[in-house]
């Protein structure tokens, strides 16, 4: 056991949650922000202010034509792994083969290929990981390791659990339909707490494939959190803290929330009021790449993603029913008001209440340097 122990420590290979469930799941939203989300963005833009070479199909593969961002899209699955193996720390061949491990996972995972992906590009590194170096013929051995491995794994389990991801995430879309107050409030709630924890909120939202009134009220806690850090602690932080955290992330408040949990209070209880808000009274669907339900206010993905789900709704949105509409000006305040405005508002008062009552003191919202 202590030679075994001693290899994995010279291979690197950290079998913790820490690794695969944060630095792993959060290395696999980038390489979905990077590719999937960013050229959906591309594309809407093209179509939507008629911009040539963002319309144009530069390319056709099997009599399918792809524009720019079409080609960003397709390669998704490739990102994520690849994202994944550098989180991991895998050496160079390791990480060039992942990507055709995640090319192949993606496609056999369906709707639920991101959660497919994370699974199979963690086994297909590690073994990588583990192999690579280890033979004089390395340039070989190591590619085919990590690909046949990878490439075998996807072809058992990734149609399993993409489609488990999926009726999961069909559960909470099909629920928060049926009960918009409740499920509104719980997942607005939940996301936006996942949001400021060092997990990706963004990765959940996207392996779930949260689109709808679901995504609605994802966005809505995503911007609790975010906006909210961002004023309720501007006294401390002033400018450079509100953009950092309000179109950057909340998860900076981390050290400060292990220290006093109850500063957390305000941005949580922000969340259970927008959520509902958004899912019964402005009905605020995010009907574009599910990824976009949990970036909130990071880049305005999350406004950029609702934006495109009202002019070009995403091909999942689409696969649950949604469809193109004029956004009117309702809809437009909305967005504003869940976004921005509600979350500014509603945690600076519930701060000042929890500041009276001696649960919030001056300092407690700090970041630290």
């Amino acid at each position: 056991m202590e030679r075994f122990k001693g290899f994995l420590k010279r291979k690197n290979i950290v079998i913790s949650a820490k690794r695969y469930g944060i630095d792993a799941l959060g290395a696999m939203a980038q390489g979905l922000f990077c590719s999937l989300l960013i050229g959906t963005i591309l594309n809407t833009i093209g179509s939507q202010f008629h911009i040539g070479f963002l319309t144009a199909q530069i390319i056709t593969i099997n009599g399918v034509g792809y524009t720019i961002g079409g080609l960003a899209s397709f390669m998704s699955g490739s990102a994520m792994a690849v994202a994944i193996g550098y989180a991991l720390q895998a050496p160079p061949m390791v990480l060039f083969s992942l990507v055709t491990v995640g090319y192949a996972c993606n496609a056999l995972g369906g709707a639920g290929g991101p959660l497919a992906v994370l699974f199979v590009a963690i086994i297909a590194a590690e073994f990588g990981k583990a192999v690579s170096k280890e033979t004089k013929v390395d340039i070989l051995v190591t590619p085919i390791v990590t690909i046949l491995i990878g490439v075998g794994a996807a072809w058992v389990i990734a149609p399993p659990i993409g489609g488990a991801a999926s009726a999961f995430g069909q559960l909470i879309m099909r629920t928060t339909e049926l009960q918009p107050f409740w499920m509104g409030m719980l997942v607005s709630v939940l996301v936006g707490i996942a949001l400021t924890l060092p997990i990706s909120s963004a990765a959940i939202c996207s392996v779930l494939g949260l689109t709808g009134l679901a995504g609605g009220a994802a966005v809505a806690g995503c911007c609790a959190n975010m906006v909210g850090f961002a004023v309720l602690s501007f006294r401390e932080n002033r400018w450079g803290g509100l953009v950092s955290q309000g179109i950057g992330t909340s998860m900076l408040q981390m050290p400060n929330i292990v220290k006093n949990p109850r500063i957390w209070l305000p941005a949580i209880l922000t969340s259970a009021v927008t959520g509902p808000l958004a899912t019964c009274f402005f009905k605020l669907e995010m009907n574009g790449d599910p990824i976009n339900s949990g970036m909130g206010t990071c880049g305005l993905c999350g406004q950029l993603g609702v934006w495109t789900g009202w002019v070009s709704p995403s091909d999942a949105a689409l696969a649950n029913g949604a469809a193109a509409i004029v956004p009117t000006a309702f809809d437009w305040a909305g967005l504003i008001l869940i976004s921005f405005v509600l979350p500014a508002v509603l945690t600076w008062l519930f701060g000042l209440f929890f500041q009276k009552i001696g649960w919030i003191k001056p300092g407690d919202l700090t970041l630290p340097q």
